[in-house]
């Protein structure tokens, strides 16, 4: 299995101030609908569904099957992801800092070392046990985060020189958000393509409850 992912590359580019640009949720509230296929090597399932999103760190994904099946949902306060109920999104979603990433927060563990470098207009920072080095020979776990501008493009999780799982977000050619997940060794990908984005005043807090 372990040859299936594949090896995480040195960083190009010149070296640069290794400062992240700031991220984190909208000012104001937002609803994004949107839909979304799944794939792996036993499953697929596609439908539709919606994220519910609050400053600082309170985030809702409402996932539903096509043709009105059952769906599921995730509650994500902080740190903590919760999904209750059937196994489908709990199967569908990427771990916490990833998830967080996805929607443009950054929330990763802590790490001891932080490298950066600047190609053309793509800031790459890769954090970890490096040593002196890169993700690409870092100790244990790392990460490696792209900055377009100042917009966060790509998230990766580095074990022992691979990449493990990543996901991605740009813009469409609606401006909305285009994001992708994909598990290398489980063969997993999720694809989220956002549909309409709204900004609301604020949310029930009925709906961050835990079951």
């Amino acid at each position: 299995m372990a040859a299936c992912a594949p090896l995480a590359r040195p960083l190009v580019g010149l070296p640069a101030r290794a400062v992240l640009p700031p991220t984190g949720l909208p000012l104001q509230p937002q609803l994004l609908r949107f839909t979304w296929t799944y794939t792996d090597e036993t499953f697929e399932a596609n439908g539709d569904g919606a994220v519910r999103m609050q400053r600082p760190d309170r985030a809702r994904l409402d996932f539903f099957l096509r043709n009105g099946m059952a769906g599921g949902y995730a509650i994500l306060l902080g740190d903590s992801l919760v999904v209750p109920g059937i196994d489908l999104v709990r199967r569908l979603l990427p771990p916490t800092p990833l998830l967080w990433a996805s929607l443009g927060r950054l929330a990763l563990p802590p790490t001891s070392d932080t490298t950066a470098r600047l190609d053309d207009d793509t800031l790459r920072v890769d954090l970890g046990a490096l040593r002196g080095r890169d993700a690409s020979e870092a100790d244990g776990r790392a990460w490696r985060l792209a900055f377009g501008g100042t917009t966060l493009a790509r998230a990766e999780r580095i074990e022992g020189g691979k990449v493990i799982e990543w996901m991605s977000r740009r813009r469409g050619a609606d401006g909305q958000w285009q994001l992708q997940y994909v598990h290398e060794r489980g063969k997993r990908r999720l694809a989220i393509a956002v549909t309409d984005t709204t900004s609301v005043e604020g949310f029930d807090d009925a709906i961050w409850r835990r079951p």
